[in-house]
């Protein structure tokens, strides 16, 4: 397929363009009143091809808003664009046909897709675009706005199916752990299929995540599951090192010298102590272990 290229198109201000009409129309009239004036039918051969000209003229004037483009297209063939904001003339056998350069969202539909571990999801998202070549916008694709639309949600499908929902390894990216990584990565993505259409992604992030709801639950419960395994670990790490320091201070200060069965002892009591998830009852021993 032949790309098409934005190119600037021939133009010149629209208020000399005005200044010529207004001669136009002046020589026009000047024209019919010498030839009704003097009886001189002989000068409608000058007459007739001013009046066509003079009718023609103004559907070259053309206004430009700010963040806007005009394609001219003249029978069928590119002729270039106009982006300068203003008031301009150019060919008036010419096409010209709008194109905003603004920059607009696409909100995605909830999208139901399996990740990377097979579970179905709701994903959605937002993309931040812009025209950034209006002729490819207008003659590479059919209706470019669709044609964001399109290869946007068919992206995120795709984003999504590389990366699990979560992990338990934070070293490994998932769709909930790395969202920075994951809308650079989307962005891409989606970039990559709209450069076609002269279309620029500004910003591409996930604005809906979820489990889908036939497995939300039993997803809910594995995660509350893995948070208290992930806590207990973390407890339990740190009540070793508590005792261990604890141990190591009693002896450094030589406050009571423990045999390996007195400190066995109280290494169960303290773990026991720190680790129990209701209020522990110490036991006051006032005798020896070996009595």
């Amino acid at each position: 397929m032949k790309t098409v290229t934005e190119a600037t198109a021939r133009r010149m201000s629209g208020y000399l363009a005005l200044v010529i009409l207004f001669l136009l129309l002046a020589a026009n009239a000047y024209l019919i009143y010498y030839m009704a004036e003097n009886r001189m039918p002989e000068y409608l051969w000058v007459e007739i091809p001013l009046f066509v000209i003079t009718m023609i003229f103004p559907a070259g004037i053309f206004v430009v808003q700010p963040n806007e483009a005009r394609v001219l297209v003249l029978f069928g063939k590119y002729i270039g664009s106009v982006r300068d904001s203003g008031f301009w003339y150019a060919n008036p056998f010419a096409v010209k046909r709008h194109v905003s350069l603004r920059i607009r969202n696409f909100n995605s539909e909830k999208i139901k897709v399996n990740d990377l571990h097979g579970n179905p999801i709701e994903i959605a998202a937002v993309v931040v675009w812009q025209v950034v070549d209006s002729a490819r916008a207008l003659f590479d694709v059919d209706h470019y706005e669709n044609f964001v639309a399109i290869q946007s949600e068919t992206a995120i499908r795709a984003l999504a199916s590389e990366y699990p929902y979560d992990v338990e390894d934070e070293e490994v990216s998932s769709l909930r752990s790395r969202p920075q990584e994951i809308a650079e990565r989307m962005k891409h993505q989606v970039q990559t299929r709209l450069e076609i259409a002269g279309v620029e992604v500004n910003e591409s992030r996930i604005s809906h995540l979820a489990y889908a709801p036939e497995i939300a639950q039993a997803m809910l419960r594995r995660q509350q599951a893995q948070a208290v395994i992930a806590a207990r670990k973390k407890i339990v790490e740190g009540a070793v090192g508590m005792v261990e320091q604890a141990l190591h201070t009693l002896s450094e200060q030589k406050i009571v010298t423990l045999d390996e069965e007195k400190k066995a002892t109280m290494v169960n009591n303290l773990m026991v102590a720190l680790v129990s998830e209701v209020q522990a009852t110490p036991v006051i021993n006032t005798g020896t272990l070996y009595q």
